[in-house]
């Protein structure tokens, strides 16, 4: 076999593998749609993409709102009420706080960093009640602006965003924050117009991961949002199954599907920027 033969023979064995892995990984999603169109005794009956009888009446009822107070689209209007914000706060103080880290040097850094790094391996379950109790005192708890879940934000509290921050700040050479600082620049200036332009990869990866996370999540609006009006798309997905009259399973899927077609849509427009952020800040320069 030639050597040309043999390039085109790995490519394609390698190629083969990817799209095999590739398909087997998005099967779940790809039969979640078509169970959406599916019945009850249909989805039970077997694991194929083939739908036999076509219902769209897990969509129609998927737009139905429980009560009158609550729909999916009002869901998903809700969720985005307290995710943006938790995307944006958390940019500016991550971003903030790795800087200080970073570049600057001040009494007890070293310890305020162990601190923080700490608080990596503190579990979110053994904060709830405290956390909860401190809200509730604050009178925070079932605040239309969703303070309890958006404030703590500003605190820089995802030390996960910060340390990924702090390792792509290694990788960026001081020598253009004193050539900006002979320019006349102050900190902040060169925070705004030198350091975060270079932290856009890192910067999105962190972004995203907020959004998604927060999207996901299910224990905080729980825990924290009491009014069946103010509920996000995660507590209406669980209140779309009907323990009493047994689950419309298209009906359930249908909705999950909707609530994480954002996600999925501004996952592939920033993908670029995401594997890129991912691989520089593992990497220490």
């Amino acid at each position: 076999m030639t050597l040309g033969k043999k390039k085109y023979l790995a490519t394609f064995l390698k190629y083969a593998v990817l799209i095999i892995v590739g398909f087997i990984m998005v099967y779940p999603l790809l039969w979640m749609i078509s169970a959406t169109f599916k019945t009850n005794n249909e989805i039970f009956s077997g694991i194929s993409l083939w739908v036999n009888d076509p219902t769209f009446s897990g969509y129609k009822n998927a737009f139905k709102s429980y009560g009158g107070d609550i729909n999916i689209m009002t869901a998903m209007i809700n969720t985005y009420k307290y995710v943006i914000p938790k995307v944006v706060f958390t940019i500016i103080s991550a971003t903030v706080t790795a800087y200080g880290f970073a570049r600057f040097n001040f009494k007890g850094k070293s310890f305020l960093f162990a601190v923080m790094m700490s608080t990596l391996f503190l579990p979110q379950v053994v904060l709830n009640i405290p956390q909860y109790m401190m809200y509730s005192k604050m009178g925070w708890i079932d605040s239309k602006w969703y303070l309890p879940i958006i404030v703590p934000t500003l605190f820089a509290i995802d030390t996960y965003f910060v340390f990924m921050l702090i390792q792509f700040l290694r990788n960026i050479p001081k020598e253009l924050e004193e050539a900006a600082e002979i320019d006349g620049c102050n900190v902040v200036q060169t925070l705004v117009k030198i350091i975060v332009p270079m932290l856009k990869p890192a910067i999105v990866s962190c972004a995203l991961f907020q959004f998604m996370w927060s999207n996901n999540d299910f224990m905080g609006p729980l825990l924290y949002v009491k009014t069946p009006a103010r509920y996000p798309a995660a507590i209406f997905v669980k209140l779309s199954m009907d323990g009493d009259v047994g689950f419309q399973w298209n009906r359930v899927l249908a909705i999950s599907l909707i609530s994480i077609i954002p996600s999925l849509i501004i996952f592939f427009l920033a993908q670029n920027s995401f594997v890129e952020g991912i691989s520089a800040g593992s990497v220490k320069g």
